[in-house]
């Protein structure tokens, strides 16, 4: 599909072709709550029994399952937008059409929400898609990652968003990632705004 016919239908009424997953690449960063993203495509990724392969051309990997495409940028967050931009552009697919999954430092574990546009709202992952894709008509879910005690605050923040989940909200986060993929697949089943009213009426566990 060209990449502006979306833009003469409703938003709500696509379905996406192309579900990108953000973090960070390298066993330094497996598992921390800046990979969310990844870690809710790797089950996609199961779920489908689909394998992903490292393409260069988009410095990602990326997986295709029926009628989509799965990728997980290396570029690191703050390029996401390059590896994006390369898979989206090869396949002509239009930003309205890409579901962006991503960590939420402002929501809660086991809140998430699901958004057909919006600011980047401080996520520097974001901000490069934005940055690089021109606009921010994409889709979006996003996936709570703060504790009880809410957002942390400074020099806090860094070490929140790149450290490991503890071992007590291993199993909230088991649930999280299985009920995002779910959101998910509801999208590539009817439609994002399909998705929307079911996840967002019910976003928390």
């Amino acid at each position: 599909m060209p990449a502006d016919v979306s833009a003469s239908r409703d938003p709500g009424d696509l379905v996406p072709k192309l579900i990108v997953g953000l973090g960070n690449p390298g066993i330094d960063y497996r598992d921390t709550r800046h990979n969310i993203g990844f870690m809710v495509v790797d089950e996609l990724a199961r779920r489908f029994k689909a394998s992903f392969t490292e393409e260069k051309r988009w410095h990602g990997l990326s997986a295709k399952i029926s009628g989509a495409w799965l990728l997980k940028p290396q570029t690191f967050m703050n390029d996401s937008g390059r590896s994006v931009r390369g898979l989206s552009q090869f396949y002509k697919i239009a930003p309205a059409e890409t579901l962006v999954v991503y960590d939420d430092v402002d929501l809660p574990l086991g809140k998430m929400r699901m958004r057909l546009s919006g600011s980047a709202g401080g996520h520097n992952g974001i901000k490069s898609l934005i940055n690089t894709l021109g606009t921010d008509a994409f889709p979006r879910l996003k996936l709570g990652i703060a504790t009880d005690s809410g957002r942390p605050s400074g020099d806090r923040l860094v070490g929140h968003v790149l450290g490991k989940f503890r071992e007590e909200e291993k199993p909230t986060l088991e649930i999280f990632i299985q009920r995002a993929a779910d959101a998910v697949m509801s999208s590539l089943q009817t439609s994002l705004g399909a998705a929307m009213n079911v996840f967002n009426r019910n976003e928390s566990l």
